[in-house]
């Protein structure tokens, strides 16, 4: 005679419920091995990260800074997706644009020397380089530009529009381009003949 064996649902995925594995799963003060998690996907979670770097859940901005800050060190982006990982948990959350937003950079040398470190409104600092570059999209219809950086793991910082200006401030002709030096690579802004006459 076999034994029916009984499974039980999952519970519905709680920010709550990541909240407590991310704490759970923290070790030491780097950031978790998310890319080593494997866990089954738990469903999608009512959260989502706005343009501006600001998390909401179930329609309400997280007031709280150091359980974004927990938030952000689960996140992981699988193709086009972001998820939040857990050892346990996989969850799907929208991001509008990209994840964190370089609230501020510091620049150190000149031309090719120069180094530009950019933190992020999540904490996170990084040196602009051939491992974090710099891009720009622009807007098909507008021309706007939206500049980016890499921060870890497929997961970039929107660069906020004064941080971008104080760039243009500092920005150099390479190769027909106009851009930024950092960490011995350049990055291109935009081709130098489309820039207007000064």
């Amino acid at each position: 005679m076999s034994e029916n064996k009984i499974t039980t649902p999952s519970p519905t995925p709680s920010a709550e419920g990541i909240a407590a594995s991310a704490k759970a799963a923290a070790k030491g003060r780097g950031l978790p091995p998310v890319h080593l998690w494997n866990p089954e996907f738990s469903g999608d979670l009512d959260m989502r990260i706005a343009r501006d770097g600001t998390w909401f859940y179930l329609g309400t901005p997280i007031g709280r800074p150091a359980l974004v800050r927990l938030f952000s060190t689960i996140l992981r982006k699988d193709g086009d997706k972001y998820f939040l990982v857990t050892p346990v948990e996989k969850v799907g959350i929208t991001v509008d644009d990209a994840p964190f937003v370089a609230v501020d950079f510091e620049a150190s040398g000149t031309g090719e020397d120069q180094t530009l470190t950019f933190h992020t409104n999540v904490g996170d600092s990084v040196i602009a380089g051939p491992d974090a570059p710099i891009r720009v999209e622009r807007d098909h219809e507008t021309g706007e530009p939206s500049p980016y950086i890499l921060i870890r793991a497929n997961l970039e910082a929107l660069i906020d529009r004064k941080s971008f200006y104080r760039l243009v401030d500092i920005g150099a002709h390479h190769d027909g381009w106009f851009g930024l030096w950092s960490g011995g690579a350049f990055f291109g802004l935009i081709p130098s003949d489309e820039l207007p006459p000064t």
